[in-house]
């Protein structure tokens, strides 16, 4: 467990695995479950600080500067501080209401979705649909979309002719941790990338 006192010492002390483990629970509270720790997020999904260090302190504990840490290093860049620091909200991938007040952009002309190869069936039946989250999920990373289907079982990367779709009037946001989002994705605009 981590244990509270000087920031500096405790950011410096904590292994890799605990901080893995303090980001799985940021995103827990701030993506899907607030109420787990009775913790307050406004209509854009910020919640205080102080109110997240002190409510969350019955699972796990937290200091200003180990967020910090988290916000900085979290290599899929999930989080973002407030620009004084005091607010946290998630970046994407919310199950429920917020309004991360993103605007409509043009998405490159190609873009990426991992997956596992067991959904394939219903994805060419369906399409990629939002599931539990607001958005599908699209990256402009071969690499990174392969993580993401590994998380799932044996990965598949299909490739989204989103510029295709934009012409056809759907609508992409681009998250502030550079995930492209959209509501769905018609399967004509889907072919298996690998």
């Amino acid at each position: 467990m981590i244990t509270k006192g000087n920031d500096s010492a405790t950011t410096n002390s904590i292994s890799q695995k605990q901080l893995n483990k303090i980001s799985k629970f940021l995103s827990f509270v701030l993506r899907h479950k607030p109420e787990a720790i009775d913790l307050t997020l406004d209509s854009q999904g910020w919640a205080s600080v102080a109110e997240l260090i002190e409510k969350g302190s019955s699972k796990i504990t937290l200091t200003n500067n180990l967020i910090k840490q988290i916000v900085v290093t979290n290599d899929k860049q999930r989080f973002l501080l407030s620009e004084d620091g005091q607010r946290i909200r998630a970046n994407q991938g919310h199950s429920i209401k917020v309004d991360l007040n993103l605007q409509p952009q043009e998405p490159p002309p190609l873009l990426y979705h991992g997956t596992a190869t067991r959904f394939l069936n219903s994805i060419k039946q369906e399409g990629l649909k939002l599931g539990q989250r607001h958005h599908v999920h699209l990256s402009t990373d071969v690499t990174a979309a392969m993580a993401v289907g590994q998380r799932y079982g044996k990965p598949v990367i299909l490739q989204v002719a989103s510029g295709e779709m934009f012409q056809a009037e759907h609508e992409f946001f681009l998250s502030e941790n550079g995930v492209w989002l959209t509501e769905h994705v018609p399967p004509r605009f889907i072919t298996t990338a690998n």
